[in-house]
């Protein structure tokens, strides 16, 4: 798994304005629909159904980071964005700190290796903390993609 396989290029924010858990989810979902991932209609859906998944337990897994994900049927596959935010928002974290990188995925649930597959691949890519302190560096979308590739490429090393 890549994140080539799954991150919508259109979507990834690098200045998302929320403040909240749930504006957080919203604007990242909003901007996956307006890059095509699904139809507008769906918005309300998948924010609700990726904030029954927080109720289960946070995805915020410490060190500023969160990966936000659902299943979810009105999707056709497995569909992700990368969402910045330059201030940090209180996620519930389980460090108690504030979240400054989120990766959020949404699949069909008939996707469910996939889902798994992106989760790790995401997990195992951000326990390198270069590669956490250039994303949280990122600008522009193009910053955030050339490091996703650079990422796919083996460029960074994951500390063990």
């Amino acid at each position: 798994m890549k994140f080539s396989d799954f991150i919508v290029p259109g979507s990834i924010v690098t200045k998302l304005e929320a403040t909240t858990k749930e504006g957080i989810v919203r604007e990242m979902v909003q901007s996956m629909a307006d890059a095509g991932a699904f139809p507008e209609t769906e918005i309300d859906n998948i924010v609700a159904k990726v904030l029954e998944r927080e109720e289960l337990g946070t995805t915020a897994i410490g060190r500023g980071v969160a990966i936000p994900h659902s299943r979810y049927a009105g999707v056709e596959s497995l569909v992700g964005t990368v969402g910045i935010s330059q201030e940090g928002v209180d996620f519930d974290s389980l460090d108690c700190e504030k979240v400054y990188l989120f990766f959020l995925i949404v699949s069909n649930p008939a996707y469910k290796d996939e889902h798994v597959a992106a989760l790790q691949h995401i997990s195992t890519q951000l326990r390198d903390k270069g590669f956490c302190s250039y994303l949280r560096q990122s600008y522009t979308r193009e910053d955030v993609l050339n490091l996703l590739n650079e990422a796919d490429e083996g460029e960074y090393a994951p500390e063990r």
